[in-house]
């Protein structure tokens, strides 16, 4: 059996515009103005060799990937709250 192959054509910005505004799912979004956005670079980070109890890495692994960057955030937490406290 052949199957028929149609090209889809690229939709214009009114297109999709229109798209988006019909579609009930989008109606709670207000447009976002991005021409006050500032890019913000995350700080360089030092590799470090750290020695943790097995079950705070196991915790932080169970989360899933990313596991080292959440526990960046607590150690950031920890130090944010210790000078401003």
């Amino acid at each position: 059996m052949a199957r028929r192959v149609t090209k889809k054509r690229e939709m214009t910005d009114a297109e999709i515009d229109a798209a988006i505004g019909s579609d009930p799912d989008w109606a709670e979004f207000d447009p976002i103005d991005w021409s006050k956005a500032e890019i913000v670079v995350p700080p360089k980070k030092q590799a470090i060799s750290i020695r943790l109890d097995q079950d705070l890495i196991d915790y932080f692994k169970a989360q899933g990937p990313g596991y080292q960057r959440r526990i960046n955030a607590v150690l950031r937490s920890y130090v944010k709250q210790r000078k401003t406290g």
